[in-house]
């Protein structure tokens, strides 16, 4: 990460999505955090209060816990990478982020997007922690990523519901891949417009249920801008 970089994460503020803007087109390439604030600012108004207060302090905790730590981290990309991923986490955790879409799975769908997740980035760690939101909100999560996977890939994505068990899929939640290297074929990259009003996606139930997805193995994203109006 430059030097501009650490200045604009510097003097950016708490409210609203600039801090994450710092992260647009970096050297580490670390995509998404800005497209994944637009989006939920941008349906916030789909929430009741709570999830309101749900998403806006789960962003503000992002934001500062980026400005804070930036300066404390190895400018390595690895490890800049592995801060960003492990105060998404916090932050989801910590205010609880899973509440929020818990009646209105609908305003997640455009970040709920196969094409997103690729190269790994801020879009895996959001979409393993939906997952873990219960049976509700990880079903449709894991069921919508399935579907969409299925588009492009045909039946290998379904088997993998299929072929693990619940004891491995747990297992390798708790694995670390190494890093693809040069030779790994990478998902080609889309380019989209801002971020549109989601629609409502009526789901089956799928038996298979969600899996969870392995950032050091697969998915990122492009970011996008878009007028988002705060809370």
């Amino acid at each position: 990460m430059s030097v501009l970089e650490e200045i604009c994460l510097v003097s950016s503020g708490d409210v609203g999505c600039g801090t994450f803007q710092c992260f647009n087109n970096n050297s580490c390439e670390i995509q998404g955090l800005h497209h994944i604030c637009l989006t939920l600012l941008h349906n916030a108004g789909r929430y009741d209060s709570q999830g309101k207060s749900f998403v806006k302090e789960a962003l503000r905790c992002m934001a500062l816990g980026l400005r804070q730590r930036f300066s404390c981290v190895s400018r390595r990309c690895s490890a800049v990478k592995e801060m960003v991923f492990s105060l998404q986490r916090e932050c989801y955790s910590k205010h609880q982020l899973c509440l929020a879409p818990r009646d209105h799975m609908d305003t997640m769908g455009n970040l709920v997007q196969f094409h997103l997740m690729f190269p790994p980035g801020p879009y895996v760690e959001l979409m393993n922690f939906l997952l873990k939101c219960g049976d509700t909100v990880g079903l449709w999560v894991g069921q919508r990523l399935r579907r969409q996977c299925e588009q492009h890939w045909g039946p290998l994505c379904s088997s993998f519901g299929s072929t693990c068990s619940h004891s491995q899929a747990d297992a390798l939640q708790h694995t670390t891949a190494p890093p693809p290297t040069a030779s790994t074929a990478s998902w080609p990259s889309t380019n989209q417009g801002p971020p549109q009003q989601p629609t409502r996606v009526a789901e089956a139930e799928d038996s298979n249920g969600p899996s969870r997805i392995d950032n050091a193995t697969e998915f990122g994203l492009v970011s996008e801008k878009s007028n988002a109006t705060a809370f």
